[in-house]
């Protein structure tokens, strides 16, 4: 056995590798070779950390030295000056927003104080490709305890009691779910893990499988010994090659340790995994239409009752859970429902995973309690919103979610709360706003997305989604009358009631969500004719400020259709009928000397 007197963790999930933090690994193994250090240090890729935005980060043990942004040309410094002389590199060393000194240790930064680690545990920890170290971590214990010490009843039972839900979409008890499927008859049954991960912004799943592959096969190995199934099917998008090389390698190698396959730990157990790529179809996160993917057909969704749980894949008795649901199987089964039950809310337990992104300081991934509230999240974890700004608002749960206003900041977190703000969980989107986002257009984006998602095999959602749109669309562009309002609602609450799937379902919650608590900038859009937030376009005039104009013509030479004149050292002017509001001469005037209103 070798000893080594550090290691350094450098990540290489998809965002770390995106900022090149492989070339950053090359130059550190190279580097430590060639000055003898390569038996004292060891060199580990590890899945995301979640502070994303550093990227690559790299994490020296025993230490705990937090470095971020580290590109290869910084290796040969970090060699000499911290492995030979024991001198941490200050300049790569993260420091808060707006502090002065800079913090040496991980469990020092804000960013992870409020944060508790399940789902993700092991991400940022171990190396994903190494079976032996997700092992060392208690891998594999839990599957061996259900096997040897639990009766199938006995693990849904810990289920149930541990108040786990759904992870992707509405919340539903996973207890309960395994309890239908394990009751339904059926000579095959089947366990589907959905990693599908459709929404904008979302990488929560994907961080998971790049990290941590090996406690999304074991939790499905446990949910297959519950309800009776010997086939596992997990279903990633194409669009995730690291997630998708690793799961591959994390099954060979649970195969080959007898974890996978035949009689599993001897006890006469059979259960394998295959992995089914997606094509990219948002839709395809509705579990019924995932299911018809899987079995080779035209992702669309399917009518329920029956559900998956009765009559799913090939029409036998399915479960489908999403990566972080099973991620969190194998920490109770291992430390109890009583410990996870203690953490979050009286009916939402546990942590959460979120992707957080938009206009805020620290973007990434995290895991909080339930419960956390969104002021928490945002300023102790995110750390504020960007350039001193104002918070305006936060979308969570993706296109099929609705916008918290600023006056519910301190909201706490959980599937009931969120429900009934207009709100949702979904699979753990959390997108933060300013002040200078319009809401109308944060409405008509999402829409646009969902109605070009839509699969189109029923009317409400196909149809009623576009004439949203169009309504929307009109009202940005500044040709909104006062009957679009009620038209809009209308037409919300009818595709939320007749529409087939979730998809189409949920689809108008961001519409229903803005116009409950932003009324006032859809009728400034359509009464006053203006964007308050001055994102929308149509709405947009630019004028120049005689006192603050030096004549420089630089505004003139970069208007692309010639509406600004004047002479040099004198004010210009801008013709307003020639304007096509592209703002380029306020993204070039360097004295501020043009406004939009």
């Amino acid at each position: 056995m070798e000893f080594y007197r550090s290691h350094v963790l450098v990540c290489t999930g998809t965002g770390c590798t995106s900022s090149d933090s492989r070339l950053l690994l090359s130059e550190l193994t190279k580097e430590l070779k060639a000055n003898g250090l390569e038996k004292e240090i060891q060199v580990i890729e590890t899945g995301c950390f979640g502070f994303c935005n550093l990227g690559p980060i790299m994490v020296v043990y025993p230490e705990g030295v937090f470095y971020c942004r580290v590109n290869q040309e910084d290796i040969k410094e970090v060699v000499q000056e911290h492995f030979i002389k024991g001198r941490p590199v200050e300049r790569l060393l993260y420091r808060e927003p707006g502090a002065e000194v800079h913090t040496q240790e991980f469990d020092d930064i804000e960013f992870f104080k409020h944060q508790k680690r399940v789902a993700l545990a092991n991400c940022g920890l171990i190396n994903p490709e190494k079976i032996e170290e997700y092992i060392a971590r208690d891998g594999y214990f839990a599957l061996a305890k259900v096997l040897h010490e639990m009766t199938p009843q006995e693990v849904i039972d810990e289920i149930k009691n541990s108040g786990l839900r759904g992870r992707g979409g509405g919340g539903f008890p996973t207890g309960l779910k395994w309890q239908f499927a394990a009751n339904a008859k059926g000579d095959q049954k089947y366990v589907v893990c959905n990693a599908d991960e459709g929404d904008p912004g979302a990488f929560m799943d994907r961080s998971i499988l790049e990290g941590d592959p090996h406690a999304v096969l074991e939790a499905m190995a446990i949910a297959g010994y519950a309800i009776g199934a010997n086939q596992g099917f997990i279903y990633v998008r194409a669009e995730y090659p690291i997630a998708v090389e690793r799961l591959q390698l994390a099954i060979e190698q649970a195969r080959n340790l007898g974890l996978l396959g035949k009689d599993i730990f001897g006890m006469g157990f059979d259960f394998d995994v295959e992995i089914r790529l997606g094509a990219g179809a948002f839709v395809c996160g509705e579990e019924t239409a995932l299911l018809t993917s899987v079995e080779g057909k035209r992702g669309e969704p399917r009518p329920r009752p029956p559900f998956p749980a009765n009559s799913g894949l090939w029409e036998k008795p399915t479960i489908v859970n999403n990566v972080e649901t099973f991620a969190n199987v194998t920490r109770i089964i291992r430390y109890g429902a009583d410990w996870f039950a203690s953490m979050g809310t009286e009916k939402s337990k546990g942590t959460k995973v979120f992707a957080l992104a938009g206009k805020i300081e620290n973007t990434g991934l995290i895991e909080v309690p339930m419960g956390t509230t969104l002021r928490t999240i945002i300023y102790d974890i995110g750390g504020g919103i960007l350039n001193g700004k104002k918070f305006k608002a936060a979308q969570t749960g993706g296109p099929s979610g609705g916008c918290i206003p600023a006056e519910l900041i301190d909201t706490p977190i959980d599937y009931d709360n969120l429900t009934a703000v207009g709100a949702m969980m979904g699979s753990g989107g959390l997108i933060v706003m300013d002040e200078d986002t319009c809401m109308v257009d944060i409405a008509r984006f999402f829409l646009e997305f969902t109605q070009d998602e839509s699969c189109g095999k029923c009317p409400p959602c196909r149809i009623g989604t576009k004439r949203m749109l169009e309504i929307l669309t009109k009202i940005t562009d500044g040709k909104g009358t006062p009957e679009d309002l009620e038209n809009l609602e209308t037409l919300a609450k009818t595709i939320k009631s007749a529409s087939l799937c979730a998809l189409g379902q949920t689809a108008p919650n961001p519409v229903l969500s803005t116009l409950k608590f932003f009324r006032k900038e859809y009728e400034a859009h359509i009464f006053d004719k203006k964007c308050p937030a001055g994102v929308c376009n149509a709405l947009l005039s630019y004028k120049i400020v005689p006192d603050k104009c030096r004549g420089c013509s630089l505004c003139a030479r970069n208007c692309p259709v010639n509406a600004i004149s004047g002479k040099v050292k004198e004010p210009y002017v801008i013709d307003a009928e020639k304007c096509i509001k592209c703002g380029a001469c306020m993204d070039k005037c360097k004295f501020g000397a043009i406004l939009k209103g």
